[in-house]
């Protein structure tokens, strides 16, 4: 199965030259171009990883991943800037970003964090399958309790 992505950039030429850098790579990708779109996207099918714009008009790329972790809390975001800024960066680390790269990024770098963030989503999704099946197989009644 390929890695879902969703591309977050106000930048449609920019979103776009990704798509296909990332397209041609393997990936199954989306793009929005604002984050009232992302949020909108979110909410109607999964992705594994987010490549989001920090600096966005409307709702911008802090306010999104708020909105993103909310929703699905186990979705990878990458944050991703042309104006980097530390305090940007850390309070995005602190949202639960997976990662921060300034814009223009190398291409096999972002490949690189982006199936790293995968590795991560799935090992998190892995250990919760575990943890249910443990939960059934030590009191199968727990399941009617869900």
């Amino acid at each position: 199965m390929k890695t879902r992505i969703l591309i977050v950039d106000d930048e449609e030429k920019f979103a776009d030259y990704l798509n296909k850098r990332l397209v041609n790579r393997g990936f199954d990708v989306s793009v929005a171009f604002s984050g009232e779109e992302a949020i909108e996207k979110i909410k109607e099918a999964n992705f594994d990883v987010v490549i989001l714009d920090v600096l966005m008009p409307g709702i911008d790329g802090i306010e999104a991943l708020r909105a993103i972790k909310n929703l699905k809390p186990l979705t990878e975001v990458i944050m991703l800037t042309g104006h980097a800024s530390v305090e940007s960066g850390v309070e995005g680390m602190k949202l639960g970003a997976y990662d921060y790269l300034m814009k223009p990024c190398d291409t096999d770098e972002l490949v690189s964090k982006i199936n790293k963030a995968y590795e991560r989503k799935a090992e998190q999704e892995d250990r919760i399958r575990e943890a249910k099946v443990s939960r059934i197989l030590s009191s199968p009644r727990s399941v009617l309790e869900d």
